[in-house]
């Protein structure tokens, strides 16, 4: 079995570890309703924004390697961590499901996901255009356009669920209840965070939560959905403490990498 690789605790690295990791990690979910989704035209929906999720997972690890300078690429950071080492949010690692069920999970679930960390991401990519990396920026210009469109899909699903039959409606209500906690993860400052604006890399957490709340609040009061309660429940995936999850994630992600170490199609 291929022996696990750490990066650096750089907060450069780390920063960027903390992006490229939430979308490998949200795409391995997504890619999980490749032929379950309820319709057709949404499995191919799914399976292209999981595509996207990669795409921008590769351009941010790849740039996180060469800051981090051991000589890592992007399918090692990818694959070859401990479970400590990822640093996404642990909304994007729980299972498709309010209940936990593992595959296909629940649909309401997958899409009211999708639009609070889509319009966070967005939130993000918009302002790393602005980046002093000019490598971040040019991958955020690219992605910016992607998760709007992530974005804007998932906000007609919760309009469309929420605003619609009475199971519907109760499955929504029941996903934001289930996934409300996780987000205040997204929004908290650190000394990673504060080292990117000193050097320009992109925002602290803290500034995304203002145009991501309004743009929640848009999406909620059109679907007729409230907003639950704040709660004291922090999630710490983001410094890699992650849920039960997240080991049957990467066990899945990583089998083929650990047992062919440099394999090729």
């Amino acid at each position: 079995m291929q022996a696990s690789i750490r990066p650096s605790g750089r907060p450069d690295v780390r920063y960027l570890l903390r992006l490229g990791d939430t979308c490998l990690i949200l795409a391995q979910r997504l890619s999980e309703w490749c032929g379950h989704a309820p319709v057709l035209e949404e499995d191919i929906a799914l399976a292209n924004m999981a595509l996207d999720l990669i795409g921008q997972a590769r351009g941010v690890l790849s740039r996180a390697a060469a800051l981090d300078g051991q000589g890592f690429d992007e399918d090692g950071l990818a694959f070859l961590r401990d479970e400590h080492d990822y640093l996404n949010p642990t909304i994007v690692e729980l299972p498709n499901g309010v209940d936990g069920r593992e595959r296909p999970g629940d649909f309401a679930f997958t899409v009211v996901r999708n639009a609070l960390v889509s319009t966070w991401m967005k939130a993000w990519w918009e302002r790393l255009r602005a980046s002093r990396d000019a490598e971040l920026a040019a991958i955020a210009g690219k992605a910016a356009k992607e998760v709007r469109y992530h974005q804007q899909h998932a906000a007609d699903w919760v309009v469309r669920l929420g605003d619609g039959t009475t199971g519907s409606r109760d499955r929504c209500v029941a996903a934001l209840r289930r996934l409300w906690p996780y987000t205040a993860e997204l929004f908290e400052d650190d000394a990673v965070d504060e080292a990117a604006r000193a050097a320009g890399l992109g925002p602290v957490a803290s500034e995304l939560q203002a145009p991501w709340r309004a743009d929640v609040d848009a999406i909620l009061r059109e679907a007729t959905l409230e907003a639950p309660a704040p709660s004291a429940f922090r999630s710490g995936g983001r410094a890699g403490r992650h849920s039960e999850h997240m080991g049957y994630v990467l066990a899945e992600m990583q089998v083929l990498q650990r047992a062919y170490p440099g394999g090729a199609w």
